[in-house]
C-alpha cells in the first residue's frame, strides 16, 4: 500500500522537508504501519494524561520503543517536531489517524456467527472509533435471525444483499477453512474493500481487495518456542 506526506513539515532534529508533488509515493511496510498504530495508541494515552508534547526520546522510554526508529518511521510521511520541544502530540495524533485512514467510518460484516464471530461482534475494539460491526451473517439455520450486538444474523446467501444495505466496506472471516475461499471471494464480489480473516487457512486474495490473516494458533506455537526450555 503506498502512502506520502502532503506537506513539508519541521522534523525533532530541526530540519526543514519540502516534497515534491511528483515525488513516487514510497511502498510502506506492514511492520512500518504495525508501529505506526502503535505510536498511534500510545498518543491516545499521552492525551488522556493531559500532556501536548513530548520528545522521542520521551515517548521511547514510556513505551519501550527506539526513539531512532520512531522518527525514522514518522519521516516517511513528512517530518515532525521541533528540537528541545519534540512532537505536538494532538497534530501528530491527528496526522496518524489521516494517514492510517481511521479519519473515516468502516463498517464491517462478520461472516459465520459462531462462537468466534459472536465474541468478535461483542469486542469494543471492533465498536469503537472508526470500526463497528454492522452486520452479521450465517449459513446455520439455528443462528438466522438471532439477535446480536445491534443486529439481527442474516442469512450468508443474502451476503450480497447485506453489504449493498449497511455500506459494510471490510468483512470479517470466521468461517470453518474449507468455506473461506469461498466467503473471501462472496465478499468481494459484493463489493467490500477488505478482509480480515480468522479461518487457519490462507486464501488466494484479489487484486485490489486487501487480506489479512489473523492465526491465533501460529501465535501460541511461536511462545512455545521460547518455553522449550
Amino acid at each position: 500500500m503506498a502512502h506520502r506526506g502532503n506537506r513539508g513539515e519541521v522534523n525533532e532534529q530541526g530540519r526543514h522537508s519540502e516534497q515534491s508533488e511528483q515525488s513516487e509515493p514510497q511502498e510502506i511496510s506492514p511492520l512500518t504501519l504495525n508501529r505506526l498504530s502503535f505510536y498511534l495508541r500510545c498518543l491516545r494515552q499521552l492525551q488522556e494524561l493531559g500532556l501536548a508534547r513530548i520528545s522521542s526520546q520521551e515517548m521511547a522510554r514510556r513505551y519501550h520503543l527506539s526513539a531512532t526508529q520512531i522518527r525514522k518511521d514518522l519521516a516517511q510521511f513528512g517530518e515532525f517536531g521541533i528540537r528541545g520541544v519534540g512532537y505536538q502530540i494532538a497534530e501528530l495524533a491527528e496526522h496518524l489517524d489521516a494517514l492510517l485512514g481511521l479519519d473515516r467510518d468502516h463498517p464491517m460484516v462478520i461472516v459465520g456467527v459462531g462462537n468466534l464471530g459472536s465474541a468478535l461482534a461483542r469486542y469494543l475494539g471492533f465498536n469503537h472509533g472508526a470500526f463497528h460491526v454492522v452486520a452479521g451473517v450465517d449459513n446455520d439455520p439455528r443462528k438466522i435471525g438471532r439477535a446480536i450486538a445491534g443486529f439481527t444474523v442474516r442469512d450468508a446467501a443474502d451476503l450480497a444483499e447485506v453489504v449493498r444495505e449497511t455500506g459494510a466496506v471490510i468483512g470479517v472471516l470466521t468461517v470453518p477453512s474449507d468455506l473461506a475461499q469461498h466467503y473471501y471471494d462472496a465478499l468481494a464480489d459484493a463489493g467490500v474493500r477488505g478482509v480480515l480473516n480468522f479461518a487457519t487457512v490462507r486464501v488466494k486474495p484479489r487484486p485490489g481487495v486487501p487480506l489479512k490473516n489473523v492465526d491465533l494458533r501460529i501465535n501460541l506455537e511461536e511462545l512455545a518456542f521460547f518455553l522449550k526450555e
